[in-house]
């Protein structure tokens, strides 16, 4: 039996933690930054968890 491929993008997009929850980063934070307030932009950074109803899709994307 063949191994089971990664999605490749989804791979590049999204990140499992040891506690089995998928962290993704913010939208609306690459390009055209000047418009948007300091605030705004802070609340941007970091990652934060996938919905429940994306996590089911991304485990089966990325096996480990």
């Amino acid at each position: 039996m063949p191994k089971q491929k990664s999605h490749r993008g989804a791979a590049k997009r999204f990140k499992p933690t040891a506690g089995g929850k998928i962290m993704r980063r913010h939208s609306m934070h690459s390009h055209i930054l000047t418009k948007k307030s300091t605030a705004r932009k802070r609340r941007l950074r970091g990652e934060v968890p996938v919905v429940k109803a994306a996590r089911i899709l991304l485990k089966q994307m990325l096996p480990k």
